[in-house]
């Protein structure tokens, strides 16, 4: 299979004016031309994501985890239990919990005429950094209204906050967004030229998401509307 996603390790560095300085953990060992560091182009495959990987160490193995986030700014805000591992390690003030987070989108299925050249087109972005577990009353509020709109915006102001009880059994992880690259596949077959006349169908095939029809609870209050950012989405 062609695809490679993202590469290697070490330092963070402060994002600039549009992009992310690459460092050696976000600079792609292959497929370099992929890779890309612009702000807007990270933010928006984020964006349109739901679920995200979360990566760390525990007891000298590799953990990876998938759950919710949602993003405020150059902040990521992972959902999590107050009883999970990750959490647990992040509340330590110093020095917080080594993390990667990974997000990816696939577009197509790329089917070449040799089984080496089949791939996929995706977008996908990679976060490195030192997640902290959010502590302070008004973030973490902030923080879950985040995660609750990143599923559907708007929904954080036509729902009941979180009270006491839940803010108490809920853990939310903040990671800056610092050291992050996005790597991208788009395009065509890549098959190789003496190939061309072999008799198997080859091109790609889209892949794309939709959303059915909102079905309404059956407690439903009668009169109830169906919200404008619901028949929108």
């Amino acid at each position: 299979m062609e695809t490679a996603m993202h590469g290697n390790r070490q330092p963070t560095t402060v994002p600039t004016d549009g992009v992310y300085p690459p460092t050696d953990r976000t600079v792609p060992t292959r497929s370099a031309d992929r890779a890309s560091y612009d702000k807007e182009l990270v933010h928006a495959i984020l964006d349109e994501g739901y679920v995200c990987h979360l990566g760390f160490v525990r007891d000298g193995a590799p953990v990876v985890l998938p759950t919710l986030y949602g993003r405020a700014g150059e902040r990521l805000y992972v959902h999590g239990s107050t009883g999970s591992r990750p959490l647990r390690l992040a509340g330590r003030a110093d020095p917080g919990l080594p993390v990667c987070v990974t997000v990816t989108h696939v577009d197509g299925l790329v089917l070449a005429r040799s089984a080496f050249h089949h791939s996929i087109n995706y977008r996908s972005v990679v976060v490195h950094g030192v997640a902290h577990q959010v502590t302070e009353p008004d973030e973490k509020r902030q923080a879950l209204d985040v995660l609750v709109d990143h599923v559907v915006r708007g929904r954080a102001a036509d729902s009941r906050p979180a009270n006491a009880k839940e803010l108490a059994a809920t853990a939310v992880l903040r990671l800056d967004l610092e050291e992050v690259s996005a790597k991208l596949r788009t395009g065509r077959v890549n098959d190789e030229p003496e190939d061309l006349a072999l008799p198997h169908w080859a091109g790609v095939v889209p892949v794309r998401r939709q959303y059915g029809t909102p079905l309404a609870d059956g407690g439903l209050a009668p009169g109830t509307p169906l919200p404008g950012y619901l028949a929108t989405l």
